[in-house]
């Protein structure tokens, strides 16, 4: 730097020691919490979620770096001088890609001589020969993208026309074809009448700390258009089981006259721990020769591909159930549905055709709970007939099971999801015990209140349906 120029300037003062020595060991105690929480971070890559953790976890990892090696440079002072340029060419210093020196230099531009001084560090940055001369400020946007030409431009005639300090960053490409993000930090030198003489100048390399923030910018819109799409999903599959499931609430009876009329009430209660809606599915139809036909159901998995299948399986039993055919055919032709469907999958099922003139209840079963029977305040579950899981093998078939019920008797039907949690008969036996309090209510309502007080409607860990019928006025 010319000896006029720095005359003005006011020498650099050290900061205490012992200051900076202690800031540098709190950044350090920090880089390491920081860099524990990075190791437990999910690896995942298919999980947004993880992957915005991580990244973020990566960027504050470069953060706390680049504070450590400013704050050790603040303490040990500017760095020596550039050597003079030689004649012969020389070697490029070999200085490591992840140390300060490597990323931070210095330069200064004297408008009066048009001579330029750059720091070594700085050569290393633009990938410059070190015996080469420095750029002017005339030749310096040579090395800049064309986009981001103009931006600095305008910088540097801001601060030598207006006075105005330089903060802007902008990429260069460098001779081996690399383009480098710089961030440049500058300010004019005045000389005795105001009038700008030079510009001074850091520039930090850093292109690796903007890849973390776009990593970062990137995981982020990745998560919440994963968070958009479930959302999405979740929408579609609400209103696909919205529109197959039976709309009424409360209570209902079939036929609307009659003492043998049955007295119905039912409950979806969704999974607590997922946004998905699950293959659940309860159903009460009313017959053209009188009988009514009563099924519940679950086809394994979650979403919208679930819940569309679960539809198809619900549209399919009604329609074909109005041909007379019986639970057990019924169930056969759902399996071989299933097993051609263009989506595997498995399902569960119960089918039960009540027929109100003989109070006979024929019904079969695909892999499911049996119905529970209520009488006279105590309760037990129906024998079940032979059934494998919907879907599970071509050609399958099913069992049928008759039961004569009377006058105040109660049916339960219900998906295992109600239970999760419990195990084998301790699962049935607490709905079993139930009994007396059935026994007690007035309506199926009631009924269906009291299973779900029992066994919670919140905080569920899987979806589950579960379907009452009383028998008689």
């Amino acid at each position: 730097m010319p000896s006029h120029l720095s005359a003005d300037r006011p020498a650099a003062q050290p900061p205490q020691r012992g200051t900076v020595d202690a800031l540098i060991s709190q950044t350090r105690r920090l880089r390491g919490e920081m860099d524990a929480v990075r190791r437990d971070a999910p690896l995942d890559g298919a999980d947004p979620q993880g992957r915005w953790q991580r990244a973020l976890c990566d960027l504050a990892m470069h953060q706390l770096n680049d504070l450590d090696e400013h704050l050790a440079q603040l303490r040990d002072g500017p760095p020596p001088a550039p050597p003079e340029p030689v004649t012969t060419p020389a070697a490029p210093a070999v200085t490591p890609r992840g140390s300060l020196l490597s990323r931070v230099g210095s330069a200064e531009w004297n408008l009066l001589t048009d001579e330029a001084s750059w720091s070594g560090e700085l050569y290393d940055i633009l990938g410059r020969d070190p015996a080469a001369p420095p750029l002017t400020l005339d030749e310096l946007p040579s090395l800049v993208l064309d986009e981001d030409r103009p931006m600095l431009t305008t910088m540097v005639t801001d601060c030598l026309v207006d006075a105005k300090p330089i903060d802007g960053e902008f990429r260069i490409v460098r001779p081996d074809g690399g383009v480098r993000t710089v961030h440049m930090m500058g300010e004019p030198i005045l000389d005795a009448d105001g009038s700008t003489a030079a510009m001074w100048a850091v520039l930090r390399d850093v292109s690796e700390l903007r890849r973390s923030q776009r990593t970062v910018s990137e995981t982020r819109e990745s998560l919440q258009l994963h968070r958009h799409h479930a959302q999405s999903e979740h929408r579609l599959a609400v209103q696909l089981q919205e529109a197959v499931l039976p709309p009424w609430r409360g209570s209902l009876r079939f036929p609307q006259r009659g003492p043998e009329a049955l007295d119905l009430a039912a409950r979806y209660l969704p999974c607590s721990t997922s946004a998905l809606i699950g293959g659940d599915w309860y159903d009460a139809l009313e017959l053209s020769d009188g009988a009514t036909l009563l099924s519940v159901g679950d086809l394994t998995g979650q979403g919208v591909t679930v819940a569309s299948g679960m539809a198809m399986l619900l549209g399919a039993l009604r329609g074909m159930a109005v041909t007379g055919a019986q639970p057990g055919q019924l169930m056969s032709w759902l399996n071989q549905l299933l097993d051609a469907s263009v989506q595997p999958a498995l399902g569960s099922a119960v089918c039960c055709r009540y027929r109100p003139e003989t109070r006979t209840l024929t019904w079969a079963q695909a892999g499911h709970p049996a119905p529970l029977l209520f009488r006279g305040g105590t309760g037990r579950m129906l024998a079940a007939p032979n059934g494998v899981l919907l879907g599970a093998t071509s050609g399958a078939v099913y069992g049928q099971a008759e039961e004569t019920l009377e006058d105040g008797d109660l049916l339960l039907l219900y998906t295992d999801g109600l239970v999760t949690g419990q195990y084998g008969a301790h699962a049935v036996q607490r709905l079993i015990d139930l009994a007396p309090r059935l026994r007690g209510a007035r309506t199926a309502q009631d009924c269906v209140r009291t299973v779900v007080e029992e066994f919670g409607e919140s905080e569920r860990e899987d979806d589950a349906c579960v379907l009452i019928a009383r028998i008689g006025s």
